[in-house]
């Protein structure tokens, strides 16, 4: 059933309600994927605070044009607006909303393992990507990752530190035991 023209334009303000709180934004084309696929694929985005919505090409247009975003797929046009051939065919949009490279991460594992689908292209804040650039920041470590790296660096130098003042204190033991056992005493 055709969707009226009040259901439209509450699509539209939902789309640029997602559209603005988003982070990072990657069309992708899903063409092959069955339903549980794409269930699992949203349950997956939805544990990291992102969504993956279908959407008719028209409405997200429009989303689209109404937040002055500037999108591309794989080049910019001449006016740094969405090329028509990014929102060809069947194509679905994952928003990202707090950490931007997690759920790239798991689209493009998720598009790998099922050997189906595409990613199209999208943005990350502000500046557009192509579908490589999309696919090269899914090789890069998530914020938790990254958090894990430098508490890591951080804390190698303390515990160099622990080591090293562990040590003397050891050799002292060592050194004292040593006395005590040529002066007779007990151990």
């Amino acid at each position: 059933m055709p969707k009226t023209r009040a259901q439209k334009i509450e699509s539209v303000t939902k789309l640029q309600e997602k559209l603005t709180r988003a982070k990072a934004l990657v069309f992708a084309d899903y063409k092959g994927m069955t339903m549980k696929q794409l269930s699992d694929l949203r349950n997956k985005l939805r544990e990291q605070n992102a969504e993956f919505n279908i959407t008719k090409n028209t409405l997200l247009q429009r989303s689209i044009e109404n937040c002055k975003l500037k999108i591309s797929g794989a080049s910019l046009s001449k006016d740094r607006s969405v090329e028509n051939s990014l929102l060809d065919g069947p194509t679905a949009t994952l928003f990202a909303y707090d950490d931007e490279i997690t759920p790239i991460k798991i689209l493009v594992k998720t598009f790998k393992d099922n050997e189906l689908g595409k990613v199209l292209g999208g943005f990350l804040g502000s500046d557009a990507l192509s579908a490589s650039k999309v696919t090269q920041l899914s090789s890069l470590p998530g914020k938790n990752e990254l958090r894990g790296q430098v508490v890591g660096v951080l804390a190698a130098p303390l515990k160099g530190i622990v080591g090293v003042l562990q040590g003397n204190l050891r050799n002292l033991v060592y050194a004292l035991s040593e006395i005590q056992k040529k002066k007779g005493g007990e151990q």
